[in-house]
């Protein structure tokens, strides 16, 4: 990491680059080739999210500082963050959205839903839901939508199942989620998204309140019950979890399968093994080389900071550049390469420090369910157009599966083994 500190450039400064970069089309699966250069350039570099100036945190070392610090704050009431809340002001905080201690307070009281132990003991359903979608998908014929019938059925299905969301709704939740994520959806479509999701979780809430059930949500209301937190908090943090409990680990799902049909040496490694240890550990690389979260974790410097020898000023917005910090050679040597048996632990796909991804261990089981699943089941498993016919746009907020005209697409259909 780079001692020397430097003055930050001037907020107008002409011809900054756009982040997230470009990707090559050749190489869809590594990160922009400017990230190098940024990672091995002194201090920090600046570039525009969305027209607007911000510093950009690209080395593993860097970033791990950055999350650390708390002098950069993550809460969006903090004057110079970047990302208005969704739903705007009109929708209360969640704890995502906050700072220690309130943020540690609010974790807390979600964590025990999230263990590890916890997560283990939901194996038996995960794998009844990947076995169900995946025959159901198989059922419909080749070739078949592998986004729409499988990667995201699955997240969606247990998410809903743990907060207790009918999953007859997953089709509201699932637009409107897509829409705050959505790199080009505007900040006023973000917010309606957000108010739509707030009114819905709002209705699930009260109905909970009036017929509990042995699920989160009514668990979170007897902490209302006994006064520790408010209903708005029940419901902002309900829509959290929601989005991030399907999202990320439904494009996870999508990009790994296509990834390792690219690369049939390592999707072997995967499918013919029977060691949980094997396949946890290849889930933790593939984790490492896609790092599904291309530009979603922001900071605002409350006070002059300086990271990795660049003076972040007070006001100022921070970005967390994880695709180029999981590529970072000091953490991890050949770090292009798609290696399963390498011991990945300490990537930075969950962010880093006191608000890394709460549901981290429920996205670690359903990989390692899901792949093999699939990969077993369906031995010639194949795309049914060539990797150069699908499209996998840039997008801000996540790496996301090939999408059409705005939509899931319907281009990353797989022809199915008739073995």
């Amino acid at each position: 990491m780079s001692t020397t500190t430097r003055t930050t450039a001037p907020v107008d400064q002409p011809e900054l680059p756009p982040f997230p970069g470009v990707r090559s089309a050749r190489c869809p699966f590594d990160p922009p080739a400017d990230y190098t250069d940024w990672r091995e350039g002194e201090g920090l570099r600046r570039a525009l999210w969305r027209g607007e100036p911000m510093w950009v945190v690209s080395r593993f070392a860097d970033i791990r500082q950055a999350l650390s610090d708390p002098r950069l704050s993550a809460d969006d009431r903090t004057p110079g963050f970047p990302v208005p809340a969704p739903g705007g002001s009109e929708v209360a905080q969640s704890f995502v959205r906050m700072d220690d201690p309130e943020h540690i307070r609010l974790r807390r009281m979600l964590t025990g839903e999230f263990t590890v132990k916890q997560m283990e003991r939901l194996r038996p359903l995960i794998q009844e839901q990947v076995d169900h979608f995946l025959e159901q998908m198989i059922s419909q014929g080749s070739p078949a939508d592998l986004v729409s019938a499988y990667a995201f059925p699955i997240p969606s299905m247990v998410i809903s199942l743990m907060l207790g969301v009918p999953y007859e709704d997953h089709t509201y939740f699932q637009e409107h989620s897509a829409t705050i994520v959505r790199a080009d959806a505007t900040d006023e479509e973000k917010q309606a998204a957000g108010m739509a999701l707030a009114g819905y979780m709002y209705e699930l809430t009260a109905r909970k309140e009036r017929e509990p059930a042995d699920d989160l949500i009514s668990r979170q209301l007897r902490r209302v019950a006994a006064g520790e937190i408010s209903r708005d908090t029940v419901v902002v943090n309900g829509m959290a979890l929601l989005v991030a409990g399907h999202e990320t680990t439904a494009n996870m799902i999508a990009l790994s399968t296509l990834t390792l049909l690219e690369k049939p040496d390592r999707l072997a490694r995967i499918r013919d093994t029977d060691d949980p240890a094997v396949v946890a550990n290849a889930v933790e690389e593939l984790l490492r080389y896609l790092t599904i979260v291309q530009d979603g974790i922001f900071r605002v410097a409350t006070e002059d900071v300086t990271v990795g020898g660049q003076l972040v000023r007070a006001g100022e917005a921070v970005i967390m550049n994880l695709p180029a910090g999981n590529r970072d050679a000091s953490f991890s040597a050949d770090p292009d390469t798609l290696d399963p048996d390498r011991n990945a632990r300490g990537h930075l796909a969950f962010g880093y420090g006191t608000h890394q991804c709460l549901g981290q261990p429920l996205a670690r089981v359903e990989l390692q369910i899901a792949l093999p699943t699939l990969l077993r089941r369906l031995p010639g498993l194949r795309p049914a157009v060539p990797l150069d016919q699908i499209a996998l746009p840039q997008q801000r907020h996540h790496l996301r599966p090939p999408r059409a005209a705005g939509r899931v697409v319907t281009t990353t259909a797989v022809g199915r083994s008739t073995a």
